[in-house]
């Protein structure tokens, strides 16, 4: 079992910056595929990013690359997720998840993912 909490959203202006932590309990994040995907109201939840077990290899969505940089720190057992140039189409409710490094070494359905965290508000104005 691993508990995810997630922290370090907020109200940001358009162009701003936030990061975004994701701290794990109960085992080790050395043991998992992470992801971080988001959820706008009344959309359907969409990844955004992903990082093997071993990182630091990473995957993102088109819409956010070369603005998003997703990151691990094993040691501390916390992964991250660096926002820069945000756009008010970024608002919506950011979840990082985990799944066992089975089959291939990234997936963007989420269903593929065991573990959730609660989830951090981030919104972005215009």
């Amino acid at each position: 079992q691993v508990e995810l909490v997630e922290s370090g959203g907020g109200l940001v202006q358009a162009g701003g910056s936030l990061r975004l932590s994701c701290a794990a309990s109960g085992r080790s994040l050395r043991d998992y595929n992470m992801g971080w995907f988001r959820q706008a109201p009344g959309k359907a939840r969409e990844f955004v990013a992903a990082i093997v077990w071993y990182g630091p290899s990473t995957y993102y969505a088109d819409f956010v690359k070369d603005r998003f940089t997703f990151s691990r720190d094993n040691a501390e057992n916390t992964v991250y997720l660096q926002m820069n140039s945000l756009k008010p189409e970024d608002t919506a409710v950011y979840y990082c998840a985990a799944r066992p490094p089975v089959g291939p070494e990234y997936s963007d359905y989420p269903g593929d993912y065991r573990y959730w965290g609660q989830g951090t508000q981030v919104t972005v104005s215009s």
